[in-house]
């Protein structure tokens, strides 16, 4: 299993309409093959940052939805970003 996870900041004014404009990727990546879960979200906290989490059932899987790539516009509002990918060997409950 692979795990994507970090966070992106840009500016707070345009942090609600770049999250607006990532409802597609979004809704594309739930619905690509592998994919267990995947959510961008603004954090509770700080006005500029958003939350990235992936989950995907092989790197094969998440390279193949990572073809398609991000529109240019959005990469252009990434002021920071700090995302790592971890490679999961087991999960248990809590």
């Amino acid at each position: 299993m692979i795990i994507v996870s970090g966070k992106l900041y840009v500016d707070p004014e345009v942090r609600e309409g770049y999250l607006n404009g990532c409802l597609g990727v979004i809704r594309q990546a739930r619905s690509s093959p592998g994919c267990l879960d995947f959510v961008l979200a603004a954090d509770p906290i700080e006005p500029g940052r958003i939350n990235v989490y992936e989950r995907w059932e092989s790197d094969a899987h998440l390279q193949r939805f990572r073809g398609a790539g991000q529109e240019p516009d959005q990469l252009a509002e990434i002021r920071v970003a700090q995302v790592e990918k971890y490679r999961i060997s087991s999960v248990e409950s809590p």
